[in-house]
């Protein structure tokens, strides 16, 4: 996708994105980019775009409580008979927000939802500025969660710097990885799939990995261009599919036995000596 600031714009992209990819390719899951509810804008316009959450643990489709985004995530993937990883959207947290994934299952009701644990303050090499503990709060919680045969564990773009959570994840039977992503342009081209096929290749899973493209425009009207690229490796490290830096999708068929073999050809978990 290439969202911007603008809510209704964003969920129309969104809408018509899943709609085709569903149309084309029949799939089981499809997985959502990072913040494509509101990507740039100043922090008003920022809380303005997110919501409150309901009580999590709830059992029917849009229970009390549940906003618009949660609505159209839950309405997505019931009509469309799909499990939607819903990439991650803003959750009103106080004076700040956290950015949270939501997955829903094909009968519209959520099945787990995380909150991104490592915050993006960081200057790149090329002089840019990023601050995202200004307007978002960390997560805490290591968060996995049954999608068909498999076991996903979920992350958050940032997150792929550090692969203690991945090892979590791991532990916690995850097979399979899905991480959206907003990466700027300037670190994308330099560790994007570096770091993509890292994670795949330690924890010999599958990872989903969907990024925002485009540019958008920040909170000090800066011109702020995200990667795309998005991709699916297998658990071999190999990159089976990958998109461009436009608008589209990609799609693979994972395969649950791929993991057996690579994880009983080298038992990486068995061998492990350090834990700290």
């Amino acid at each position: 996708m290439a969202p911007g600031a603008s809510l209704p714009d964003n969920i129309a992209q969104t809408g018509r994105l899943i709609a085709e990819a569903v149309a084309a390719d029949r799939p089981d899951l499809v997985v959502l980019p990072e913040i494509w509810s509101c990507l740039g804008g100043t922090a008003e316009v920022k809380f303005a775009n997110a919501e409150d959450l309901p009580a999590p643990g709830q059992s029917i489709p849009n229970p009390p409580g549940a906003g618009p985004l949660y609505r159209f995530l839950s309405e997505a993937a019931r009509a469309h008979g799909i499990t939607l990883h819903g990439g991650s959207i803003g959750q009103r947290h106080g004076d700040r927000l956290l950015n949270t994934t939501l997955v829903f299952g094909p009968d519209g009701v959520e099945h787990a939802r995380y909150s991104k644990i490592h915050l993006f303050d960081i200057t790149t090499p090329g002089g840019e500025g990023y601050r995202e503990s200004a307007t978002y709060a960390p997560g805490d919680t290591v968060v996995t969660v049954p999608v068909g045969p498999f076991t996903a564990g979920l992350a958050i773009c940032y997150d792929i710097r550090f692969g203690e959570l991945f090892l979590a994840l791991r532990k916690r039977g995850a097979n399979l990885i899905v991480l959206p992503a907003a990466f700027t342009a300037e670190t994308g081209e330099a560790h994007w799939a570096t770091l993509l096929r890292a994670r795949a290749i330690e924890t010999q899973c599958w990872v989903v990995a969907c990024g925002t493209t485009g540019t958008h425009i920040d909170a000090g009207g800066h011109a702020r261009r995200t990667y795309g690229h998005s991709m699916i490796i297998d658990p071999w490290g190999t990159v089976v599919a990958q998109a461009s830096n436009g608008v589209g999708w990609v799609t693979a068929r994972l395969d649950l036995d791929h993991v057996a073999r690579v994880r009983a050809g080298i038992p990486v978990m068995d061998h492990r000596r350090l834990t700290a």
